[in-house]
């Protein structure tokens, strides 16, 4: 009589536990053990216990290839969330680990392959082979692709959330979390909100501090200097959407700007062709949203700009903008705004141009560049790829909550009755049209930072903050997967010889990224010497409006409380020691990265730390 060592870790969330009957198999090349009830004096199960059991066999196993899990009800039905097992032989050789991180729901059968990372090429026992395949025949029932919209990518197929396998789900602290602190924000500036006035416009700009609390918005330092033109032309390079900037070597034909309307802006000694020619001109263009349709709320109908606006790399100044064009036709309803222009005037210009900001930043590099196009390699990985493939263990921690965020995301935020109706000029049919638009032209190759930045010409653009730690993030991330990559693929041969990476890719693009070629406001002013503070006021949302544009910002811009940092992983799914080496080696090489930017901006009033390895998660939460 064998005698097998089994200890089996149950999850540490809320409702992981089970009181219902838990059997295990032990499954090796030579047989199988006894199909044995674990039941310990006491209760077992409990939620983060570490239980071990013995498990006895007639006769030796050989190499022990599963573990075969059985839950049966007791009573009634109680899910059960089981983290790994562990099985340790009687002859006292290596423990061998058998990652699970899944539910069991239901009178259920799993069966578990040990954790050694494998290829299909690496697999020959028919066995095993034939636990790969149906794996993946269960999984590409469970997961399907459906077209939400045409012209976008495609993405799972739930109506809901609550359609969505247990696995894919949000832990129970997760959704509890995420649902009260929307009400709570919601809440707390209705209060605010009827404390100011109900519905009614802001008397002055100074009136919107007033929905800027603490808990809500840290944002004292950008109150104080958001009018200022060096603050425009820093968020231009650090603010919420780093992406637009690119050199100007010749101005626009459409650009209606000369070299006399800005020769004000310009440094002693210089003009605008001379700066042309030395590269200290960048662009910000947004023609993607001209003639994209405007949304109406609250009866009132809502204006978009399409503006091409013109910076200057200040020797003295830094980056400041320079002309401002707020439609992309020129013409006498459509007058360059300029820095010497009326305060005013060149101020709603700015703002202008933060608005057609806001829209490309939440609905293209948001929505489409980041929620969408990750929800494509998630289901291709959860379809394509078994548990014990080594790109799936790659990428697993990297796909926790993206499936239901985004199936939240389509039903409560971009959908016909979301919040994006209710509060965003491009919401309703707006959305849709600009998001099909960028993905006419989204290609890989843009996705890349290096490319990206020498495509725009921004390689050696100073005070680049966003770029130099996007790129040092970039190169510890290439080198991480770089080297896991090669672990488990020799060569190009081998890479074209595994048939499950294969699909995998096939699934990206040709059912993920299909039709993708590669993979209450006033409208803009059309005379400058007429802006008034009236007018200004009259362009913004209303108090109603205002608060929850606020609550929606804070609920999905605050750190969440169960964020996992780049490069932790709460989940074992490598056990073999060079790939472990590696997931420490890329964890050190981030804590180096989080200590030269914190050294960066030691003492700085104004500080970058959005790129901090510590305040990245590991996937898309939210």
């Amino acid at each position: 009589m064998e005698v097998y060592t089994v200890t089996i870790a149950t999850g540490t969330s809320e409702y992981s536990g089970t009181n219902n009957y838990i059997f295990v198999t032990l499954v090796g090349e030579k047989g199988e053990s006894e199909r044995t009830l674990l039941d310990n004096p006491g209760l077992d199960f409990c939620r983060g216990a570490v239980d071990q059991y013995k498990v006895t066999s007639p006769s030796p196993l050989g190499s022990v290839l599963l573990v075969r899990l059985e839950k049966q009800k007791y009573w009634v039905e109680d899910n059960w969330f089981c983290q790994y097992v562990k099985v340790e032989p009687p002859s006292g050789d290596k423990v061998l680990i058998f990652p699970c991180y899944r539910w069991l729901i239901g009178d259920v059968t799993v069966d578990l392959r040990e954790g050694t990372a494998k290829t299909q090429m690496d697999d020959s026992l028919p066995q095993l082979l034939a636990h790969r395949k149906t794996e993946l025949q269960e999984r590409q029932k469970t997961y399907r692709w459906v077209t939400w919209a045409p012209g976008i990518p495609r993405c799972i197929e739930a109506k809901t959330e609550a359609d969505l396998p247990q696995d894919a789900r949000f832990d129970n602290e997760k959704r509890s979390d995420f649902e009260h602190s929307l009400q709570y924000a919601l809440l707390e500036l209705s209060l605010k909100k009827l404390a100011i006035r109900f519905g009614k416009s802001w008397n002055d700009l100074d009136d919107f501090k007033r929905i800027f609390w603490n808990h809500v918005c840290n944002s004292e330092y950008c109150m104080e200097h958001w009018k200022e033109d060096w603050f425009f032309g820093y968020q231009c390079l650090n603010g919420s959407n780093p992406r637009m900037i690119r050199r100007c070597m010749k101005l626009p034909e459409n650009l209606a700007v000369t070299p006399d309307m800005v020769q004000s802006s310009m440094a002693a000694g210089t003009n605008l062709d001379k700066e042309l020619k030395a590269g200290n001109i960048y662009l910000l263009d947004y023609a993607i949203l001209d003639g994209i349709p405007s949304n109406t709320i609250e009866g009132k109908p809502q204006y978009i700009a399409a503006p091409l606006c013109l910076l200057y790399q200040h020797p003295n100044e830094g980056l400041i903008p320079i002309a401002i064009q707020l439609e992309q036709t020129p013409g006498l309803d459509t007058p360059i705004f300029l820095p010497r222009d009326p305060p005013l005037a060149w101020l709603l210009a700015k703002m202008w141009v933060r608005h057609a900001e806001f829209q490309v930043f939440q609905l293209l590099s948001h929505l489409l560049r980041t929620h969408l196009v990750v929800e494509v390699f998630c289901v291709a990985t959860l379809r394509q790829l078994p548990a014990v493939h080594p790109i799936y263990k790659l990428l697993a921690p990297h796909l926790r909550y993206t499936l239901e965020i985004n199936c939240r995301g389509r039903t409560q935020l971009i959908s016909a009755n979301g919040i994006f109706k209710r509060v965003v000029s491009t919401g309703g049919d707006g959305l849709l049209i600009l998001a099909q638009r960028e993905y006419k032209v989204l290609t890989y190759h843009s996705l890349k930072p290096h490319t990206d930045f020498t495509d725009r010409g921004v390689s050696q653009l100073p005070n680049y903050f966003y770029r130099q730690h996007s790129l040092m993030l970039w190169e510890a991330i290439h080198s991480f997967v770089s080297g896991m990559v090669s672990l488990y693929y020799q060569s190009d041969h081998d890479v074209q010889g595994d048939l499950e990476l294969q699909a995998w890719i096939r699934d990206i693009s040709q059912e993920g990224f299909t039709e993708c070629p590669n993979f209450g406001q006033l409208p803009p002013p059309t005379e400058k010497d007429l802006v008034t503070m009236e007018m200004i006021m009259a362009s913004l949302p209303d108090v109603s409006q205002s608060c929850v544009q606020m609550a929606i910002t804070w609920h999905l811009g605050r750190a969440q409380p169960d964020a996992i940092p780049m490069g932790q992983y709460t989940e074992d799914h490598f056990t073999e020691e060079q790939a472990l080496e590696l997931i420490e080696r890329f964890r050190m090489e981030l804590k180096e990265i989080e200590g030269h930017i914190l050294s960066q901006n030691e003492g700085l009033q104004l500080q970058y730390l959005v790129l901090l390895p510590s305040r990245i998660e590991n996937s898309i939460t939210i």
